[in-house]
């Protein structure tokens, strides 16, 4: 059966009401999890947390600091409208009484409740997913923190995993530092290559388990830009039910595609669109990009087993998100609403589709003939392929292409330009002639001029 054969057969089983699903079993995720997860214990404190709110409880389990005693009496912020229409049309919002006293005070592993709630209102509102299959959310100090968590709770040191390739280069240390198998599989400008996972699993041994993961950037990837086509999401989501692995969907770009509408589903929506299994999702997403990194916030949504595991890592190690972080949101989110909050994410798209516009421009006036790419048509990155001198060649390397690093500390830094290289991003630091630009701070002064420099570097 071929991707387009699997994609048209499961899109007319989308309708609603003649459904077949099924709800993935608690063992089946007891097996995926790692000893680690296994044999972690609760926090004795936390998890006696729930009983402080029993009727008529006077608790006097934990050594929460008195309110009274706490210095900050109000703070006041000013907002921008959610459509960014005028700038100076702000509205002040204030935190203080109780809003504050939350804010300032130890809160559950798991999120602010009604930061919480607002999350899974919100996942329902954009994946279609209903309360009753087995999923919850949870809330960290960043999408990084909870990836961390998820990754220790499900590999251990014998197991082999599907990295997408190239991959965020935040998740190289984690899956590196657990000493798992890790197979990477390719991606071009349609996202990742679903035949290569499918070779490696028809030939995969049989006295070994399968690769119990896939840890995938969907939209806009980071670093290579690409979004993965809604055809090979159909086939990685039947790989997944085939094989019996677990997809991460890291997806802190969702928010900013810019590309053809409508936008692919997410594997978390897909499952629930497609006849069959629901509960292969643990999906990943952030605050971050959207509305502030320094506020460390970001949130994972998936079965509740893994979901408890991340938590049950938590409550022992940072105990919870930033109160103050996750109270300042809450107080953007009443005022704007989800449909607020989705105007204030379509202008973040539309402003990231400017800026790429105004990129592409310049890599077409100073790059033509010295390097190649693909537009992206998510998140602020560019995987640009440099065609290097033969004096940028380390030694040792196989490719004739040239090596990035070489380039970067001979070439780009001297000349004042800043790239990231593309060996970053490859679990076993292949040299190669790619780089990772961001376009996301520069004015089209450093636009012109930073990719000039660049060009110029490529030409001497």
């Amino acid at each position: 059966m071929t991707i387009l054969d699997f994609d048209n057969r499961a899109l007319n089983l989308e309708t609603e009401g003649n459904q077949v699903k099924r709800i993935l079993g608690d063992d089946v995720y007891q097996n995926k999890l790692s000893k680690s997860a296994k044999s972690r214990k609760p926090a004795p404190i936390r998890n006696l947390f729930p009983y402080e709110h029993a009727p008529g409880m006077i608790s006097m389990l934990a050594g929460k600091p008195n309110p009274n005693l706490f210095p900050l009496v109000s703070l006041t912020m000013k907002v921008r409208s959610s459509e960014h229409r005028n700038d100076d049309a702000l509205t002040e919002l204030s935190l203080d009484g109780k809003d504050l006293e939350v804010a300032l005070q130890y809160g559950p592993t798991a999120g602010t409740p009604e930061l919480v709630k607002w999350l899974t209102d919100l996942t329902c509102h954009l994946h279609g997913s209903q309360l009753d299959e087995g999923w919850r959310v949870t809330v960290g100090s960043g999408s990084q923190d909870l990836l961390y968590k998820a990754l220790t709770a499900l590999i251990d040191s014998e197991d082999a995993i599907f990295l997408e390739t190239p991959t965020y280069p935040g998740v190289l240390p984690i899956v590196q530092s657990l000493g798992c198998n890790i197979i990477q599989i390719p991606s071009d400008a349609d996202g990742i290559d679903p035949s290569s996972m499918a070779l490696i699993l028809k030939s995969w041994p049989k006295e070994k388990p399968y690769p119990k993961l896939l840890y995938t950037i969907p939209f806009g990837s980071n670093p290579s830009g690409s979004t993965t086509t809604l055809a090979r999401r159909l086939e990685v989501l039947r790989l997944a039910r085939e094989y019996d692995f677990i997809i991460l969907e890291d997806d802190p770009y969702y928010h900013l595609y810019y590309g053809n509408m409508p936008r692919p589903p997410s594997y978390f929506a897909l499952e629930r669109k497609v006849n069959g299994e629901l509960g292969r999702v643990l999906r990943f997403d952030s605050f971050s990009k959207i509305v502030s990194g320094g506020l460390r916030l970001g949130w994972a949504t998936g079965p509740q087993m893994l979901v408890d595991a991340i938590d049950l890592h938590g409550s022992s190690s940072n105990l919870q998100a930033s109160g103050m972080s996750q109270m300042v949101v809450i107080k953007l989110l009443r005022h704007w609403g989800i449909d607020g909050f989705l105007a204030h994410a379509a202008t973040c798209a539309q402003f990231y589709r400017d800026k790429r516009d105004l990129f592409e421009k310049y890599l077409q006036k100073h790059l033509q003939g010295v390097a190649t790419w693909s537009t992206p048509n998510a998140s602020m990155f560019y995987w640009i392929r440099l065609h290097l001198p033969p004096s940028m060649k380390a030694e040792n390397i196989k490719n004739d292409e040239g090596d990035a690093v070489l380039f970067l500390t001979e070439k780009a830094i001297p000349g004042g330009i800043l790239v990231l290289p593309g060996s970053c991003a490859y679990a076993d630091e292949r040299r190669i002639c790619n780089v990772r630009v961001s376009f996301s701070l520069l004015d089209e002064e450093n636009m012109d001029e930073g990719l000039r420099r660049l060009g110029s570097l490529l030409r001497a």
